[in-house]
């Protein structure tokens, strides 16, 4: 994909950018649509800067131990968050410009009447999210899962691993209690009894089980996934050039750390798992042995399909409103990540 567009285009659009407060409400829209969709600079302006998510430090972890070229822009502040919600609300407060999350939140921020993009995607072929259940459960099964008190976050990943468990085992909404919670909240309401199940990360139920194992309490796997890892922006965001042309420089090596990190489980167990997270590294490797192997699609129709079908499961439960996510997409940054990564992760 090539971006190309003339340094005077580029002040032009921001100076149109600037004037928007001046224009009626309708004026100011067809502004902005027109400056998301001009073609992304080849080079980012001077002074340029970026507020990114990176929950537990991962990214910059990834970016210096892979040795990657230092950006060509100033991440003014990298943001230790990662919950759907709390990053839609980090958007709104414009205390952040991109973020690392699944599918859901986008789809949730549109629900809210949030503006937002998706501008990367890496495809996740494994699951990543197990259920754990409570100490003493005897809940062996996601059928058992009937008449039981399930920890949902209807804005995270969680929220539709869960969901998708539930049709495949043909069990309606109303045939459990689904128990509103962000995915901060569910060691502790597993914990406390509050929920039966909640749907945890592969890199959370090590040290859950290591405590709650002796009192009764195990894991349900599943096949199920949640496709989409993405990178997702403001629409703000992206009406400006600058930012935009940020954006898309960063997201190569956003992809080559992925790819790095996947290359290198010895070296990400010890420095990431054992000397951030204090687990042994017996629990580590127990993590990236369930690692999926980064895929960067060159074309992002399977992920349209998927986040379709992801957002008519949610209408189906009323949790949102039926529509049409290819909104959801911004394009012009499509075959960047692919670009970025040998031959063998992209898919």
């Amino acid at each position: 994909m090539h971006r190309r567009v003339f340094l005077t285009s580029l002040l032009g659009a921001s100076a149109a950018a600037a004037g928007l407060t001046g224009c009626a409400k309708g004026d100011a829209s067809a502004a902005a649509k027109g400056a998301a969709t001009r073609p992304l600079a080849d080079k980012v302006p001077a002074g340029t800067s970026l507020k990114i998510a990176s929950y537990q430090g991962v990214q910059q972890l990834q970016f210096r131990l892979a040795k990657l070229p230092k950006l060509p822009f100033t991440v003014s502040s990298w943001v230790n968050i990662g919950a759907g919600p709390d990053v839609i609300n980090a958007f709104r407060a414009k205390s952040l410009d991109l973020s690392n999350n699944a599918g859901i939140p986008p789809i949730q921020a549109h629900y809210q009447g949030f503006d937002a993009k998706i501008v990367a995607i890496d495809l996740t072929r494994k699951p990543n999210y197990l259920f754990a259940t409570k100490p003493g459960s005897d809940v062996r099964t996601v059928r058992d899962f009937k008449g039981r008190r399930l920890a949902f976050s209807q804005g995270q990943a969680q929220g539709v691993v869960l969901l998708r468990a539930l049709k495949q085992a043909g069990l309606k909404y109303d045939e459990v209690k689904l128990v509103p919670l962000t995915s901060n909240q569910f060691l502790t309401a597993l914990q406390s009894g509050q929920v039966d199940v909640a749907p945890l990360a592969n890199s959370q139920a090590p040290a859950y089980l290591k405590q709650y194992r002796g009192k009764g309490a195990h894991t349900i796997e599943t096949d199920v996934v949640d496709l989409l890892n993405l990178l997702w922006a403001p629409q703000s965001v992206l009406n400006d050039p600058a930012k935009a042309a940020a954006i898309a420089a960063y997201i190569p090596a956003w992809a080559k750390g992925q790819v790095w990190q996947y290359e290198h489980p010895d070296a990400w167990n010890e420095e990431f798992f054992v000397k951030t997270q204090n687990l042994t590294p017996e629990q580590a490797k127990s993590i990236t042995d369930l690692a999926n192997k980064p895929l960067f699609p060159p074309s992002w129709d399977e992920a349209i399909r998927w986040e379709q079908e992801t957002a008519d499961l949610l209408a189906e439960g009323g949790f949102v409103k039926k529509f049409d996510v290819s909104s959801l997409f911004d394009h012009r940054f499509e075959s960047l990540a692919a670009e970025a990564v040998p031959a063998e992760y992209r898919r």
